[in-house]
């Protein structure tokens, strides 16, 4: 698969990347139905059979439950193989999700998620926002934080996982790349997504498919609604289902 650049940043992702929650959660997600975390073996499998389908994205968080942490084993002597995305602001213990964007923090979940994926640089680094896009923002100056670690040469591209217009357009004005969600049913990022191509900004878009709730709109369907629009750069499928993975690549267009 082509491989798209993210603003100037020296990053290029494939058109689909391979999300990681289900590698690490299984507590309070919004999937239709329940599913078992999959031990190491189907795990490194999956990891292999993305790759195989030329894959080279890969999404993970720590309130992704042990995500991260798997990760850092899974992707031993494969590393320069993937674009890895990690994110900070959100935490999930005990059941519950909580969040902390405070400087401090920020750059402590930043070397801690360095430690835990055994890497000395996250390629893509998101603020995982708790809907107050425009707060965490201006209130906290997390992207100028962020900004410093990408300096450092810890983090390769910043940027943020949106939750409102308003704090997507901020996020894309100040960073190299944002997460909006985009679909046949929700359309209302499409600003952002606007304003990112005419400035050379990244877009993944998350819940490409509803989190499996858009069982009666084919894959094909939205994949093709979702890259018919200028300036999207890749999609995140978070599957532990090898078949699914394949099938959302070959829904991807054949330009790419």
């Amino acid at each position: 698969m082509k491989k798209i650049p993210i603003a100037q940043t020296g990053v290029a992702v494939t058109p689909i990347g391979l999300g990681t929650v289900k590698l690490g959660r299984n507590q309070g997600v919004k999937y239709p139905t329940p599913f078992e975390i999959p031990d190491d073996k189907a795990a490194a499998n999956l990891i292999a059979h993305a790759k195989a389908l030329g894959i080279n994205l890969i999404d993970t968080a720590p309130a992704y439950g042990s995500s991260e942490e798997r990760l850092g084993k899974l992707l031993k002597e494969q590393r320069h193989d993937w674009v890895i995305c990690s994110k900070v602001g959100e935490e999930f213990e005990n059941g519950k999700s909580s969040f902390n964007f405070t400087p401090e923090f920020v750059r402590q979940s930043c070397h801690r998620s360095l430690q835990r994926l055994k890497t000395d640089y996250i390629d893509i680094m998101l603020v995982h926002s708790d809907g107050n896009d425009t707060h965490i923002i201006n209130h906290y100056g997390i992207l100028d934080v962020l900004a410093e670690l990408k300096k450092q040469g810890l983090i390769r591209a910043v940027g943020m996982s949106t939750k409102t217009k308003a704090g997507g357009l901020l996020a894309a004005e100040k960073s190299d790349v944002v997460m909006v969600t985009h679909n046949l049913q929700y359309k209302e990022d499409e600003p952002i997504i606007d304003y990112c191509a005419a400035h050379d900004k990244g877009v993944l878009i998350k819940k490409a498919l509803g989190s499996g709730h858009f069982c009666h709109n084919p894959i094909q369907d939205n994949i093709d609604f979702i890259f018919s629009k200028k300036g999207v750069t890749s999609i995140i499928v978070g599957t532990i289902n090898p078949q699914h993975l394949e099938e959302n690549v070959s829904a991807i267009p054949p330009i790419f």
